[in-house]
């Protein structure tokens, strides 16, 4: 997976958008990180998780997934192999990571659930 391509997943999660810290291109939700680009070298990236996320993960793709040093790591702050990732395994880890910053599922989440996607405006209410 190239640096565009996990760009392109991190800004189709719901009311995401990029902006920057420490240099590197980040990727946020209702103003608050949930990824970001290089923060270990040019090939990778970091995804938020939870400490269990995080596990779970590197259980499962050692090769794509490891914490990063320090105490980022011991929170769920977790580097990606970018070279090695493919795109399936970066849509599940970044909607996870989504979800950790926003605290709700997605439209499309909900959706696949059966449930109805909670209205963000009062211009969709109905009218008496």
């Amino acid at each position: 997976m190239t640096p565009a391509a996990f760009a392109k997943l991190a800004l189709a999660q719901e009311g995401a958008s990029q902006g920057a810290h420490g240099g590197h291109p980040d990727f946020r939700a209702g103003g608050k990180v949930f990824a970001s680009l290089g923060h270990s070298g040019a090939g990778s990236a970091m995804v938020k998780l939870t400490p269990e996320q995080q596990e779970m993960l590197i259980a499962a793709e050692p090769t794509i997934f490891t914490p990063a040093s320090g105490a980022w790591g011991l929170r769920g702050y977790t580097t990606v192999r970018l070279a090695v990732a493919d795109a399936t395994t970066m849509k599940s880890a970044l909607a996870m990571a989504w979800k950790n910053v926003t605290g709700a599922p997605s439209r499309r989440a909900a959706k696949s659930d059966g449930r109805a996607a909670p209205r963000s405006s009062a211009r969709g209410a109905s009218r008496a």
